[in-house]
């Protein structure tokens, strides 16, 4: 498991270095509580000594992360199993017979935090298990009590490895949405920028070379065909549209429809929708699409207007227009191309579908839904 120089580790390695000296402070009052009982009472005294020196060592080396690695923690684990072997003889048979505590109780639980903060669940187990069989194997009698105080150092040992994993694992996801958030505006600055400038001018220059004959004829659709191209790029820059998420944004969806003949205007920021929604409404675009390029010559503008509660897309061409009466009589034909793929589909997400057309000016189609459907 990576750490991390500034991470959510921190906090962990800080606390094991809290432990240690807290605990050895608890054990100076043992031993000077005991030291008359011991076999060895000066041995004692070095004892604390060296756990102190020890103790030291290991704040300052965790606290650095490159100090985090194998040579520290084998180290760490090595000088407690000594000290932890050298205790029996230190207290004597007859102070140990007698109950008298090691002056390692409690302390002897340090690396077993450290293994478990470096290395997760599994590595923390295997510190516990390898301390208390140790700790255990120095006992001439395993009492009930000594057993207990194995199995709680192994539940600490996964306990804190857990909660150590998680950790990790949590700054890992924020770290990525930090970056995605800030990727995310940065996109958005440049497609405001764009935007506001080479979009403009090339729908400027398609716009008005599109009735001119020549070289210019062929300049106005070559900077139609780019401006498409610029506005498909800008969506797909974020990365290719979630239609699977929960909140898909309709620009991408409808940036997709933008060529030569079909300009698409959108809001600078993101129009964010169910994505059943999105799919839908996207959808009903695309039919009306359909029907500009069928019965209109294909040119036509799709504007999306973000209104709160609302969205709304209009798609307005300049073809001959719709005939009074002819949708009605094309869904007795049969073809429901209005009937079904626009009007119903808008109508399934509670919104409402509104037709201009006038003979000879063109057609508007405004699709309008609320923003969380139905």
């Amino acid at each position: 498991m990576p750490s991390s120089p500034g991470g959510l580790e921190v906090p962990l390695w800080r606390s094991i270095a809290v432990f240690r000296f807290a605990s050895l402070a608890y054990v100076g009052v043992l031993v000077l509580r005991d030291a008359d009982r011991y076999a060895h009472p000066l041995a004692a005294g070095g004892v604390l000594l060296l756990m102190l020196a020890w103790s030291g060592v290991t704040a300052a080396g965790y606290a650095r992360p490159t100090g985090r690695r194998w040579p520290l923690l084998l180290a760490d684990l090595g000088v407690v199993l000594a000290i932890l072997l050298a205790a029996p003889w230190v207290v004597g048979p007859a102070a140990r017979a007698a109950g008298v505590p090691a002056p390692t109780v409690v302390w002897e639980a340090g690396p077993v935090l450290a293994w478990a903060v470096s290395g997760g669940r599994r590595r923390g187990a295997v510190a516990a298990l390898v301390v208390g069989g140790v700790d255990l194997a120095t006992r001439e009698r395993i009492t009930q009590s000594w057993l207990t105080g194995a199995i709680l150092m192994l539940l600490a040992g996964v306990v804190v490895g857990h909660v150590a994993r998680l950790a990790v694992t949590a700054e890992e996801r924020l770290q990525r949405a930090v970056e995605l958030e800030a990727a995310t505006r940065e996109r958005e600055r440049l497609a405001r920028d764009i935007h506001d400038s080479v979009l403009q001018v090339l729908a400027l220059v398609q716009r008005r070379g599109a009735q001119l004959d020549g070289e210019a004829g062929e300049l106005a659709r070559l900077a139609g065909e780019q401006e498409a191209a610029l506005r498909a790029l800008i969506g797909r820059a974020g990365g290719k549209p979630d239609e699977a998420g929960e909140t898909p944004d309709l620009r991408a969806l409808l940036d997709r429809y933008a060529s030569a003949t079909v300009a698409v205007s959108a809001p600078a920021t993101p129009v964010p929708l169910p994505a059943r929604v999105a799919r839908e409404l996207a959808a009903a675009t695309g039919a009306a699409l359909d029907n500009v390029a069928r019965h209109a010559g294909g040119r036509a503008w799709v504007l999306i207007e973000d209104e709160g509660e609302r969205v709304t897309v209009s798609v307005r061409d300049e073809g001959p227009g719709i005939p009074e009466g002819r949708l009605a009589e094309a869904a007795v034909q049969g073809r429901l191309g209005v009937a079904q793929s626009i009007r119903g589909r808008v109508a399934g997400l509670g919104g409402e579908v509104r037709i201009v057309s006038v003979p000879g000016a063109g057609t508007e189609i405004e699709l309008s839904v609320p923003r969380c459907g139905r």
